[in-house]
């Protein structure tokens, strides 16, 4: 079985601001900012959607923002690898996080 690989490196220090898609960091990080800020000054008939929509909203924000910093620390070393790594984390731990609340639903039911 073989994996795609890529030779392209990926850029590091602030050449992340001129290539694309990472100069899509920027209106990420400011959108996200307006995002967040309209949501926590918005009111809305039920909390818990406003609770969902905030944290959707914040952990984007956060995210884009750390992975800008460690692109311009260059703390990848030039491959690709380590994001992989980050992303097939992150859906693991989707996958988890509903199994278990389908889980308890299915439960309480």
């Amino acid at each position: 079985m073989s994996s795609a690989t890529s030779t392209a490196s990926l850029p590091r220090g602030l050449a992340v601001l001129t290539t694309f898609p990472d100069v899509l960091f920027i209106p990420e990080i400011i959108f996200g900012g307006l995002v967040w800020i309209l949501v926590a000054s918005s009111r809305v008939p039920s909390p818990i959607l406003q609770g969902w929509v905030m944290f959707v909203s914040v952990f984007c924000f956060v995210l884009s923002t750390t992975l800008l910093c460690l692109y311009i620390c260059g703390v990848h070393g030039g491959s690709g690898a380590w994001v992989t790594l980050v992303f097939a984390f992150l859906a693991t731990l989707m996958y988890v996080i509903h199994k278990v609340c389908s889980l308890l639903r299915w439960k309480s039911s």
